[in-house]
């Protein structure tokens, strides 16, 4: 696959990485290493991690995995929202729940919707260099690295980076050879108040990006990007799927037959990478096809005119539908 320079680390990474949040989730430790191993084997060289993912558990089995692979993969991790507390009574919790689940799927999403506002009912940090430096060490004795290749701020806000010492502990870990770089990873109504206003944060951004996005304004600083397929792709899926003549004209405009699901994938992933031809593109499966057939679109350059094709008629369409209503 296709390697980008990875910021100013010094490294190289894949254009496709891979997002770590399904780890230690409904799966366990076994059943998690296992998908980090089926994405290393289909091509994935970057891992983006963050201390709360898998209940707080994921850094430490990404850790276990990339002591096998340290000079060959890259990893990208985060500060400001923490682990949860009392990870030993979520892990049996989660451990007596996960034979339930198998049995009764449809639980599922009920129980990731309450986890995700447990997380997201945690006291806010105060991202202070007092707070950032615990942190940071943490996530270095999780890893089981002595090098986090990319440490992002996240969902850090222009209000929230009022502290001088957080800047000067991050310029001081990478001097020391304790990160590579940092930036800021925030949605993306955020990321252009972020350049403006506090533009030493970030010499790297992190947010999300799908054909439903306008395109991104130059910043002059590394990107990745996320969310390119997840519920992006079922949305997009769902408008083309209810509505016959739309999927015909996209279909006859785009060149490919969007009422196809695989297809359409495929060109949302390669529209990503087309589009954000410098950065790394994040996704997440817990499919090994998906992982080769994402691969396979990245290196796919057949695919590319249908790519953007498929983002021109998306912006049009949705340019249309904002003036009319």
């Amino acid at each position: 696959m296709d390697t980008i320079a990875l910021g100013t680390t010094g490294r190289r990474t894949t254009r496709l990485g891979f997002g770590c949040s399904s780890l230690m989730g409904a799966m366990g430790r076994k059943e998690s290493l296992a998908m980090l191993d089926a994405a290393y084997d289909a091509g994935i060289r970057h891992f983006d991690v963050a201390p709360m993912y898998g209940f707080g558990q994921a850094e430490s089995c990404l850790g276990e995995f990339i002591a096998k692979h340290r000079s060959d993969v890259t990893v990208t991790t985060k500060f400001g929202i923490a682990a949860p507390k009392r990870q030993g009574m979520l892990s049996i919790a989660r451990s007596v729940a996960r034979p339930v689940l198998r049995m009764m799927p449809g639980l599922k999403k009920g129980m990731l919707q309450v986890a995700s506002k447990t997380a997201a009912a945690q006291e806010r940090p105060e991202f202070s260099a007092e707070q950032a430096r615990a942190s940071l060490e943490r996530s270095l004795r999780e890893l089981n690295t002595e090098r986090i290749d990319v440490w992002l701020l996240h969902e850090a806000t222009v209000e929230d980076l009022t502290d001088d010492g957080l800047l000067r502990l991050m310029e001081d870990a990478v001097a020391e050879g304790k990160i590579g770089t940092f930036g800021v990873g925030s949605e993306r109504a955020r990321a252009e108040a972020l350049m403006a206003q506090r533009p030493e944060y970030c010499r790297a951004m992190q947010f999300e990006w799908s054909v439903m996005d306008a395109p991104v304004k130059e910043m002059g600083v590394f990107r990745i990007h996320h969310r390119a397929l997840t519920e992006n792709f079922r949305a997009l899926h769902s408008s083309i799927a209810s509505d016959p003549g739309r999927a015909a004209r996209w279909s006859r405009d785009a060149g490919a037959d969007l009422s196809d699901p695989e297809m359409l994938a495929a060109l949302m992933l390669k529209a990503a990478l087309e589009e954000n031809p410098h950065s790394v593109i994040l996704f997440s499966s817990k499919n090994p096809a998906h992982m080769q057939r994402n691969v396979h679109t990245a290196e796919d350059g057949a695919l590319a005119e249908a790519a953007r094709r498929l983002y021109a008629v998306v912006q049009r369409e949705f340019s249309a539908m904002a003036v009319a209503g």
